[in-house]
């Protein structure tokens, strides 16, 4: 398996975030497990650096949160996202989808011979 670069994950934490809030509210714990099976273990997020992520996320308005009781009584803040979060995620989307493009030609194009 390969590892991911911490610089890696750091450019991509927010856009994966809002991927995972877009298509719907969710618990910390929650937004770890769909981001960890999504990408067969190849990313998970720890405690440590999710939630201050979802802070960030918050300040920018990008999200909201409240807290609530769930079914087994335990206490869990959930997450939404804004319509300005929205706006933010289709905006990044673009963006990456474009750096995909041109890293895959990139890598695509021939090796020119150096001899």
């Amino acid at each position: 398996m390969t590892a991911l670069s911490k610089d890696l994950i750091a450019a991509s934490s927010i856009p994966i975030i809002l991927a995972v809030l877009n298509q719907g509210e969710s618990y910390g714990y929650e937004i770890i497990q769909k981001v960890k099976e999504t990408s067969k273990g190849m990313l998970q997020f720890s405690d440590g650096t999710l939630y201050p992520i979802l802070r960030k996320l918050e300040d920018k308005e990008l999200i909201v949160s409240e807290w609530r009781v769930a079914d087994n009584e335990k206490r869990r803040r959930y997450y939404r996202i804004t319509p300005k979060g929205h706006d933010h995620f289709k905006t990044e989307q673009t963006a990456l989808q474009l750096i995909n493009q041109l890293i895959t030609q990139l890598w695509n194009q021939p090796k020119p011979d150096l001899a």
